[in-house]
């Protein structure tokens, strides 16, 4: 049986025409029941007359300011932790471990990426890039967390209260197989050899499965360039992914707010793809809380003048991201007054933020106004009209709709937002790109950039660096010359002064 009356499919179409979007029904009545409710189904999720003003809004966006006046973010909203006092760094790291062992910080990781850029069809967090141990990404990051709970437990007044929930945002092709992964069922999208190796780990890494909590990102549809929604077979609309802003819009449809209502009071927000990320870091925690603000965004320090980044900085005396595209070199180049060695604008945005739960539990309809960025694409689409589909497509027919997870940025005061500069070496290795192509004698032909390489070799020199400043002699004749420091065995270089005047001669501890 149905499980939709004709008077709902009414009214689903009258919604659809009144948005000047009513083609969408065009086959509905020549489709058999099956695909009639997952079609009905699709439909419902969607609410055509926002999606028109989306689209609107990205083809007209309001105007700025003639006069745009960039300048860095003022001291009382940024520290560094490059020449933060000791006793500033070790306050924020306690706060942070009192905050995490009274239970009210929750992570959410964003995962809707594949790795098709990596050559592999499976999640990006699912990736193994060759360390060792061969933990893929979502391990290495499930392991922080259950460290960062150990060391909060040891010193909570209730050591069961130190638990960090896990929520792991996905998009529509990622979700089934994260899913899978994390429950150590086999998947069709990695090898033989990397089932094994995840067959051989535990369920959900070690973590209780009760505080991990899998959810996707909302979708949009492509829209044609004259604004009709376009479709990808006769039973369903051709859509993508909402970018990392619909975050926001997810966090209240997919019922995760209520989720952390409870308990939770600080969140931290973090990419799957960057292999030295600090899961619930203590330091950034306690630096945002002790702060009162509603974001705060992690920054690295700009290598030079022309890498091309976005920047965290005030425009117009808001909290904003610049792209890199839209500063001229004047302005790129311009050194720091107070420390004329360094760039002026340096701050780096690498995607990791703090949101106080109160400020996310207030946006309300505010997810809908994140303003959407449009990317023009070649788009398989099946033609209403000559009733074929069409997948051949030579040039750009339509657009795809995306929002940041940063727009909402400038709707702060400065006193509502913080950045907190970190160590590239210690916290941003993004995995980008595949390794290039080798050479004949092995080496590659071109130096690795954000690759598989790059972020084995910065989680082994980072596992070295801190071997040694333990007082450990490394001879184990690692091919990188490092050591993979487990997150099981140290979070961020503490607890290894059992290795002081020792030789380590394995590749892992």
């Amino acid at each position: 049986m149905p499980e939709f009356t004709p008077a709902e499919i009414q009214s689903l179409k009258a919604k659809y025409d009144e948005a000047g979007q009513g083609h969408v029904f065009t086959y509905f009545d020549s489709l058999a029941q099956p695909e009639q409710k997952a079609f009905f189904e699709q439909l419902q999720k969607i609410d055509p007359a926002r999606v028109n003003k989306l689209r609107e809004l990205a083809l007209n966006p309001p105007k700025e300011d003639n006069e745009t006046v960039l300048e860095p973010l003022p001291d009382s909203a940024q520290a560094s932790i490059l020449d933060s006092k000791p006793e500033d760094i070790q306050r924020w790291y306690d706060l942070g471990l009192e905050l995490i062992g009274k239970g009210e910080v929750a992570v959410v990781l964003l995962a809707g990426g594949q790795g098709t850029r990596l050559g592999s069809k499976a999640p990006k967090g699912c990736f193994d890039i060759k360390l060792p141990s061969h933990k893929s990404l979502f391990q290495i990051q499930a392991e922080r967390i259950l460290k960062i709970q150990k060391l909060a437990s040891e010193r909570a007044a209730d050591p069961t209260k130190a638990i960090i929930p896990w929520f792991i945002m996905t998009s529509g092709p990622t979700r089934s197989p994260t899913e899978k992964f994390f429950k150590k069922e086999r998947l069709d999208e990695l090898t033989d050899e990397e089932n094994d190796y995840r067959s051989k780990g535990v369920p959900y890494f070690g973590l209780d499965p009760k505080n991990v909590t899998i959810f996707e990102q909302g979708v949009l549809p492509c829209i044609t360039n004259d604004g009709k929604f376009m479709l990808a077979s006769k039973d369903k609309v051709a859509v993508a992914p909402d970018g990392n802003g619909g975050l926001y819009k997810a966090l209240q449809d997919e019922g995760i707010l209520d989720k952390m209502r409870p308990n939770i009071k600080h969140v931290h927000t973090y990419c799957v793809d960057n292999s030295l990320a600090k899961v619930a870091d203590p330091v950034f925690i306690g630096f945002s809380a002790e702060q009162k603000v509603k974001i705060a965004t992690k920054v690295v320090r700009k290598r030079d003048a022309k890498e091309s980044v976005g920047l965290i900085l005030q425009k117009n005396g808001k909290p904003d991201v610049v792209e890199y595209s839209e500063i001229d070199d004047a302005t790129c180049q311009a050194m720091d007054p107070k420390q004329p060695s360094i760039l002026k604008f340096r701050a780096a945005n690498i995607v990791n933020h703090y949101y106080s739960f109160d400020y996310l539990d207030s946006m309300g309809d505010d997810v809908n106004k994140l303003p959407p960025h449009i990317a023009r694409k070649k788009i398989p689409y099946f033609d209403t009209e000559k009733g074929v589909a069409v997948t051949d497509v030579k040039s750009p027919n339509g657009i795809k709709l995306e929002q940041f997870v940063f727009d909402n940025f400038k709707w702060l005061n400065l006193d509502e937002f913080a950045c907190f500069e970190v160590k590239r070496e210690e916290e941003f290795s993004p995995l980008k790109n595949a390794d290039p192509p080798r050479k004949a004698d092995g080496t590659f032909e071109k130096q690795p950039e954000d690759s598989p390489t790059t972020s084995r070799k910065h989680i082994k020199e980072q596992g070295r660096r801190w071997a040694e400043a333990a007082g450990a002699t490394v001879k184990n004749g690692d091919a990188d010359e490092g050591l993979e420091v487990s997150p099981l065995t140290s979070y961020g270089g503490e607890g290894l002064e059992g290795f002081k005047e020792q030789v380590v001669d394995k590749l892992t501890i």
